[in-house]
């Protein structure tokens, strides 16, 4: 017991099935085993939800994963600043964040579920707001709107209604059969099997379901900040917790890890972590898909220690960390540079980010064509502010609109930089 604790010597929370191959040859296994959990038991915290058989779920957190949520409770600090911009700031954020990820989550979830089809066909149908022609494009299609609504409804307190209302809008229109977009199974022959095709997870059954549903969101709703006696559960862990819950129970036939994620992602933006509106999980749990099943089946093999599933996600989620950071600081050089080519010109007072982006868009692709749809979709503004945009570019004489049926598409001049030459001449003339 003095020489095997919680963690091993590297700081992982090993589960017997990792532990056993890791130990030297003539160690009594076993007896480290047995040494292990009785470290683990005084961490172990219970929270109100029981497994199937009635036993509390616990967890515990780690070292190992303190400097993960600290780095997260970082991202939100008032005054946070990293390589000299401000990302508290949402003129900032506006800025530097012009294309939100919602995008690459709903294209990675869909895509981690088995859809198959590229980000570059997925992103431009979501951009141009194009119709799904297959079920893969409509998986992409309705995770978008579920990380929409996920945003939307952030104010709302959790009940079984709101995760309904996930799932409706990640099956909708679905062709996969037995599928009920919004309605939970009724039967208990949905099990999870693993990639053997052995049966991994038997969840509860169907007629528990609005009990357990309740319980869960009873948990959701609590506050667990600590005071008056109240359980701490760091905001991070709760909507890892939930994730995990939804996974368990396994409410619909098909479509849990969407709603579970969207489920996630939704606690994470009304406990305050506004980043996580551009931090995708998904796109590193598909490159994994075994260790994140590995995570369920590690809980629910060693007496419900949701620690298993805790901590791999909050691995996960550094990664994720790391490349929102990276991606910011990449936007923000993109923006500077702008900045300096719009100054050069002479326009840099005249025209903000988005325009300056779509004016070197139209000056690099002449021919290309813009609509107010995909600006909006593009920059995550509204119709009137994207099509203002695209009537800026016109009066400088960059575009020029065309209407194609209904919709009036603007596209670039081949004679696009010498129209602006001489109309940014004939302004300093005026001037």
């Amino acid at each position: 017991m003095a020489r095997y604790g919680t963690v091993d010597a590297k700081g992982r929370y090993l589960h017997w099935h990792d532990l056993r191959r890791r130990l030297p040859a003539g160690v009594d296994k076993e007896a480290v085993w047995v040494a292990v959990k009785l470290a683990r038991q005084s961490l172990l915290k219970p929270i109100p939800l029981n497994a199937a058989d009635g036993s509390p779920f616990r967890f515990c957190t780690p070292d190992t994963v303190e400097s993960t949520l600290h780095a997260i409770d970082r991202l939100c600090a008032p005054s946070l600043r990293e390589g000299g911009f401000d990302l508290s700031s949402h003129g900032q954020r506006e800025q530097y964040l012009v294309e939100t990820l919602m995008m690459e989550e709903a294209i990675s979830s869909a895509q981690l579920e088995g859809a198959a089809t590229t980000r570059e066909v997925a992103r431009d149908m979501l951009i141009r707001e194009r119709r799904p022609r297959t079920e893969d494009e409509r998986m992409v299609f309705n995770n978008y709107l579920l990380m929409k609504e996920a945003k939307r409804a952030r104010e709302e307190h959790l009940d079984p209604s709101l995760i309904f209302r996930f799932h409706e809008l990640a099956t909708h229109d679905t062709t996969q059969p037995g599928v009920l977009p919004g309605e939970p199974r009724q039967g208990d022959d949905v099990v999870v099997v693993d990639r053997d095709g052995d049966v991994a997870h038997r969840p509860p059954a169907a007629r528990r379901l609005p009990e357990r549903l309740e319980a869960l969101c009873r948990f959701a709703n609590e506050n667990h900040d600590g005071r008056d006696g109240r359980m701490f559960i760091h905001p991070a862990v709760k909507a890892i917790i939930l994730h995990f819950m939804i996974g368990y129970e396994h409410p619909f036939v098909d479509g849990n890890g969407r709603t579970a994620r969207a489920l996630f992602y939704w606690y994470m933006l009304k406990a305050g972590y506004w980043p996580f509106e551009y931090i995708s999980i998904s796109a590193l749990l598909k490159d994994a898909p075994i260790q994140y099943g590995e995570a369920y089946l590690f809980t629910e093999s060693d007496d419900n220690d949701l620690t298993y599933f805790v901590v791999y996600q909050l691995r996960i989620i550094q990664r994720a960390i790391d490349a929102f950071l990276e991606y910011v600081a990449a936007k923000r050089r993109e923006y500077l540079e702008l900045m300096d080519w719009l100054a050069n010109m002479g326009i840099g007072r005249r025209l903000n980010h988005r325009q300056g982006m779509l004016l070197r868009q139209a000056l690099k692709n002449p021919g290309v064509g813009f609509t107010a749809k995909e600006v909006k979709n593009l920059f995550d503004v509204s119709e009137n502010t994207a099509r203002a945009d695209l009537r800026t570019l016109e009066e400088l004489e960059v575009l020029v609109p065309h209407k194609a049926g209904k919709t009036v598409e603007f596209l670039a001049r081949a004679d696009a930089s010498e129209r602006l030459k001489r109309r940014l001449k004939t302004r300093r003339r005026g001037g």
